[in-house]
């Protein structure tokens, strides 16, 4: 083992353990427990909003798979992945003032919680809950599989010890403190990202032996490397800008960052978020797929494409200093894991048990419960990810798009348009689930777009047409 990479990554484990259970002990833990601890009191400042927005988006895919891909296809990729620099101002400017408002209505701590009020229907509610279980679960084991990889690269160690190691350290401080404590964490964690990119990308550039040399070198290999459609030609212009759809503008439809839209404290920290969150969402994205691309002159011939990230910060940086780069794509998995391990746990404990199953459970009942259901769900995807695949960002876009095609549309019409009900939310959240996993397992891409835009489309159609046309019988909605 490298001493020097390991001691900078296991003191930023401590820091973080720290932070979290510091954090905890502002829980209240009196009549607003759920409140603080699915949605830290709504109390979030600008920079913390913005912070963690990044930091849940921000996830191994970004840090760990989505090098790695733009590792084999070049700049074309990087071209592609700069459609998530919205990703913070469609969410906050889309959902923005009306959904806090709307949410402290109703007393929603979350986003199924605003579904139920919406539109008073245990069916939208038991839906919501088990696509959240079933897309999220593939998005935390993503997470899971790439913070051990991480660890497996950097230490030595097997990929089942590294997978222990990275399940203990987050579930520790995500039990104990709740959404507060993923909040401050994840302020921390999206500052090392910002910092650990800056530094990494400067070494690659320095170690290529600066931009028209790298530049060079990809001509020469292959052509294809720096135009923008990818080392094979895949990437066509349909398909990239349908891409959009997925990591730009159908991000509104995700839980775990829709949630973030219902938890800060004022318009002004939401203004201030959505100027930093752009800013810093750019410059991460754009730094961490350019080292992707950069790394192939230096260090050609890596077959898995998920440890290009750590092998090129310990390639190009001191041991001391590739420890402190790679606390960044650690950050960005730990942040992302704590907030869908959280999200998970409050559709189960919330959404499911208290709304349905025993809605007059006493405080101390579901305090334990929310630990133990936090507690098993970690245990379980730690399980998930005893198998995993070849490149991890494949899975986490699978999760995002089935969320989006069962989301977007009731979270954002159930806002904006009054006429649309319960059977409009059902039918579109049924129609975009079907088809989303439909044209995933037989026709992905179809029509040369990415796999969620038809689903979307699909889902829309069915949530206008369904209301409209029962319009008439359908109960009268909550007032918005």
């Amino acid at each position: 083992m490298n001493w020097q990479v390991i001691a900078p990554l296991i003191f930023f484990l401590v820091i973080i353990f720290l932070v979290g259970l510091w954090s905890s002990r502002k829980i209240d833990t009196g009549s607003s427990f759920l409140q603080d601890y699915f949605l830290g009191g709504r109390q979030l400042g600008g920079f913390i909003l913005a912070m963690t927005m990044i930091a849940t988006y921000g996830s191994a895919s970004s840090f760990i798979g989505g090098p790695g891909v733009a590792y084999t296809q070049g700049l074309g990729w990087v071209l592609l992945a700069m459609s998530q620099v919205v990703t913070g101002y469609f969410v906050l400017m889309v959902l923005g003032k009306k959904f806090a408002i709307i949410a402290r209505k109703y007393n929603a701590v979350t986003l199924i919680d605003f579904l139920k009020e919406r539109y008073n229907s245990k069916w939208v509610v038991w839906l919501s809950s088990l696509s959240i279980i079933i897309f999220l679960f593939s998005a935390m084991a993503a997470q899971w599989v790439g913070g051990a990889r991480l660890i497996e690269s950097l230490t030595g160690l097997s990929y089942l010890s590294a997978l222990f190691i990275f399940a203990a350290s987050v579930m520790v401080y995500v039990v104990i403190g709740g959404f507060r404590a993923v909040a401050v964490t994840d302020a921390v964690q999206g500052g090392i990202m910002f910092i650990g990119t800056m530094i990494l990308l400067v070494a690659v550039i320095v170690a290529g032996g600066g931009i028209p040399n790298i530049i060079s070198d990809l001509s020469s290999e292959n052509p294809n490397l720096i135009t923008p459609f990818g080392f094979d030609g895949g990437l066509t212009p349909l398909y990239v800008s349908s891409f959009w759809i997925l990591v730009g503008v159908g991000v509104v439809g995700l839980p775990q960052v829709a949630v973030r839209a219902m938890s800060y404290k004022n318009a002004r920290a939401m203004h201030r978020a959505i100027i930093i969150g752009t800013i810093v969402v750019g410059f991460i994205m754009l730094g961490m797929h350019l080292i992707g691309v950069f790394a192939r002159p230096i260090l050609p011939g890596i077959e898995v494409g998920d440890k290009v990230m750590p092998m090129i910060a310990m390639e190009v940086l001191p041991p001391w200093l590739a420890g402190i780069v790679l606390a960044a794509p650690m950050a960005a998995i730990m942040s992302t894991v704590d907030s869908l391990l959280l999200l998970v746990s409050s559709a189960i404990v919330k959404d499911v048990y208290i709304n349905y199953i025993k809605p007059d459970a006493e405080e101390s009942t579901v305090k334990k419960m929310s630990f133990a259901v936090t507690a098993l769900l970690g245990v379980l995807v730690c399980i998930m990810a005893l198998s995993p695949p070849d490149l991890l960002i494949w899975l986490n876009l699978f999760s995002f798009g089935g969320l989006e095609a069962a989301f977007i549309w009731p979270v954002v019409l159930g806002l904006y348009w009054a006429k649309g009900n319960k059977y409009g939310a059902v039918a579109s959240m049924i129609t975009g689930t079907a088809s989303y996993i439909l044209f995933h397992t037989f026709y992905p891409n179809a029509l040369g777009m990415n796999t969620v835009v038809l689903p979307i489309a699909l889902s829309l159609a069915a949530y206008i047409a369904v209301s409209l046309f029962t319009e008439k019988t359908a109960p009268a909605a909550a007032e918005i």
